[in-house]
């Protein structure tokens, strides 16, 4: 097992059609955990939530998160991201990053489709700006 520096943490995150599980405390103090499709904006994690999700109002009452994502293959890795939360509503950049998240997890050919479909008012984009990220390579070595 080692620490991955920042080239990797990024590759890593990048990498594939991983989904990051993303962890909140809703508001009777119950956690939550859910999948979510990603990427990055500079260090920051950023994905499309509709503004009425229960997801979407704990984060905004919180304003932290916690993301994980994690290789399921030996010699397994992970990284996991804990942060602040703030959102983005221009609707313009909310496509734009629902296409780019849609390239990735559904194929460049269905990217505009998913820009389109998760690009609409109430749609918002959420960005989790790194306060810790703790990652490991090669766990089972």
């Amino acid at each position: 097992m080692r620490p991955m520096n920042p080239e990797e943490i990024r590759s890593f995150l990048l990498e594939g059609t991983r989904t990051g599980k993303l962890a909140w405390v809703a508001g009777n103090g119950q956690p939550h955990v859910a999948p979510v499709w990603f990427t990055l904006d500079g260090d920051d994690v950023v994905f499309n939530t509709h503004v009425d999700t229960g997801k979407s109002k704990a984060m905004e009452r919180e304003g932290r998160a916690c993301l994980v994502v994690d290789d399921q293959a030996p010699p397994y890795s992970f990284v996991k991201v804990d942060g602040t939360i703030s959102f983005e509503a221009d609707l313009d950049r909310v496509r734009a990053v629902a296409t780019e998240i849609g390239g990735r997890y559904m194929g460049e050919d269905r990217a505009i489709e998913f820009g389109e479909r998760n690009g609409v008012p109430g749609e918002r984009i959420v960005r989790l700006t790194p306060t810790k990220i703790t990652a490991l390579a090669d766990v089972s070595d």
